[in-house]
């Protein structure tokens, strides 16, 4: 035996790897990477799939489900329950139009109608009289039942003849100027129109509260004769100091066309007074 020196030892003995082959080990590692990608892919398919399943089921659910409180379809009523009309009654009209408000000269136009009271101071109240910024004081007032005492001349007769009920006289006067207006009550506007038309003579003044006798023994004055409804209404008017009366005097003109303005107003207010209680009334 022999036991001469050895060289070194080989660790792997005869099972020493030999040389990597790299083109194999790349490939394999391409190989890997290609099987992660398409398992991410079809992991996202699989979970649009597995959604879109899930809503379709719930469409479908919600489609076919009739019961649960959240389910809306179960609670709308079926076309045979909905109301045929959904809106309110609409507004309504008359298809008459009202009627026209009253007329105030049909109040004063008959006694029928004319039951507002009537007297002096209904006629002509206050103290005084304002017109267009000329103040009268009022003298005295009378109101008599016997027409014709009321009156001069043939005028008594022309009221006693179409039916005269009663006479309202007053008197204003300013700076030496005085008239006296009456008015004469029939119970309808004809009468009332029939005493003007005719009337001859006139009215007699009516002196007293400070103003003196005025407008008689002869004495020229102013007279003036109207009517509005029911009512015919007189003047006479002239100087204090029994002066005559002129074309020229023309504060006796304007103070007897005040009073007579004065008076249709008030005869007309209490038509106007009536109509409005009438139509408040529904009358």
């Amino acid at each position: 035996m022999s036991f001469g020196q050895q060289g070194p030892q080989d660790p792997y003995g005869s099972h020493a790897p030999d040389t990597p082959d790299w083109a194999a080990l790349a490939d394999a590692s391409a190989a890997r990477a290609r099987r992660k990608r398409w398992m991410y892919i079809g992991g996202g398919v699989l979970a649009t799939a597995a959604v879109g399943a899930i809503v379709a089921t719930a469409v479908v659910s919600a489609g076919n489900s009739n019961t649960g409180p959240d389910n809306t379809a179960s609670q709308l009523p079926t076309p045979e329950n909905l109301p045929a009309e959904t809106g309110g009654p609409g507004p309504s009209f008359s298809s008459q139009a009202p009627p026209p408000p009253p007329d105030p000269k049909e109040f004063i136009s008959s006694a029928k109608k004319d039951k507002a009271p009537l007297s002096a101071d209904t006629l002509f109240p206050g103290k005084k009289l304002t017109m267009g910024g000329r103040a009268y004081a009022k003298g005295a007032t009378s109101r008599t039942t016997s027409c014709s005492a009321a009156t001069q001349g043939a005028l008594g007769s022309v009221l006693a003849n179409n039916g005269c009920d009663q006479v309202i006289r007053a008197t204003y006067s300013k700076g030496g100027v005085a008239v006296t207006v009456g008015v004469a009550v029939f119970d309808t506007a004809a009468q009332a129109e029939k005493a003007k038309e005719q009337a001859s003579g006139g009215l007699a003044s009516l002196p007293g509260a400070g103003v003196p006798t005025f407008c008689r023994a002869g004495a020229i004055c102013r007279k003036t004769a109207n009517a509005y409804g029911r009512y015919a209404y007189f003047t006479v008017g002239g100087f204090t100091n029994g002066k005559n009366v002129t074309e020229a005097d023309q504060d006796v003109f304007k103070t007897g066309d005040d009073l007579a303005e004065f008076t249709f107003r008030q005869i007309h207010q209490r038509g106007k007074t009536q109509a409005s209680a009438a139509a408040a009334a529904g009358q």
